[in-house]
């Protein structure tokens, strides 16, 4: 008896897979998910450090903004060179607000016109240049903080605008997390093989449909995971389309020396053809 109640505690706590760890005993969360992922060997093995980039022609700027915990935040702005109703969020992979994202930034604000874009700043002014250093920053991140900026970047961007958001890895977690604190005043969400969401308390409030871009050759982020995330998403009451690549997890990150630039770009015209239907350009 005694023998079979320590092999029914060590099963609470056995490993489903390397990217990721549930509790038996407990609702499994995105939060935990991501952490578990971004602390695996294998996940830190397969991120290759990104490739130098010193951006000097940023047409935007760094700002900062209150949050809701008392504390400050920034964001790289690239404001519309018209007046705008309409804002882009953008979120950083593990790797953080670096060049490689400010000028991304710049990229789809040419792209999309008449739009305020901000890439926030989820790590407070670190920044990773080496896969052991990203794995320590992104596993450290704390939700009631990250909410807290996301919440104050909401405010910030303004409660009478149209807001879409987008993110790549861990930030395309972040983009869905940040829609739905949004709620009604969400429209599109855009999400670059970010870790789904997984506790449907956080996916139910959900009031915009979702851009899912994967690939098919990811082993950290897989179909079974997207179609079970998917199919609470549709449950929530919006549309979900999920588009998939012949390619491995970061595929359209540029800073990856593995980069498939023809993917990212056929992926790119896909969520800026999403981007302007929901923003209504």
């Amino acid at each position: 008896m005694k023998k079979t109640a320590l092999l029914l505690l060590a099963s609470c706590y056995s490993l489903f897979s390397t990217a990721q760890q549930h509790h038996c005993c407990t609702p499994p969360s995105n939060t935990d998910g991501m952490i578990a992922m971004a602390k695996s060997d294998a996940f830190i093995k397969a991120h290759d450090a990104p490739e130098p980039l010193d951006y000097s022609q940023q047409r935007g700027s760094m700002i900062s903004f209150n949050t809701l915990d008392g504390k400050k935040a920034s964001a790289y702005y690239v404001p519309s060179p018209e007046a705008a109703t309409r804002v882009l969020l953008l979120f950083h992979e593990w790797w953080g607000l670096n060049d490689y994202i400010r000028r991304e930034a710049d990229r789809w604000q040419d792209s999309l016109g008449p739009v305020d874009v901000y890439a926030v700043d989820l790590y407070d002014g670190k920044v990773a240049t080496t896969a052991a250093e990203a794995s320590k920053l992104s596993s450290s991140l704390d939700e009631r903080r990250t909410d807290a900026i996301l919440k104050g970047l909401l405010a910030k961007a303004g409660k009478d605008k149209q807001i879409a958001t987008l993110g790549w890895c861990m930030g395309g977690a972040y983009a869905f997390r940040a829609s739905v604190l949004m709620g009604k005043q969400a429209d599109g969400c855009v999400m670059y093989y970010g870790f789904p969401e997984k506790d449907v308390k956080k996916i139910s409030p959900l009031k915009t449909d979702v851009l899912y871009i994967r690939g098919t050759q990811d082993q950290f982020i897989t179909g079974v995971m997207v179609t079970a995330f998917a199919k609470e998403v549709k449950q929530a009451g919006r549309q979900i389309q999920v588009i998939s690549y012949d390619a491995v997890h970061a595929f359209a990150n540029p800073s990856n020396p593995h980069h498939d630039a023809f993917s990212a770009a056929d992926a790119e015209q896909k969520a800026l053809a999403f981007l302007r239907k929901y923003l209504t350009l």
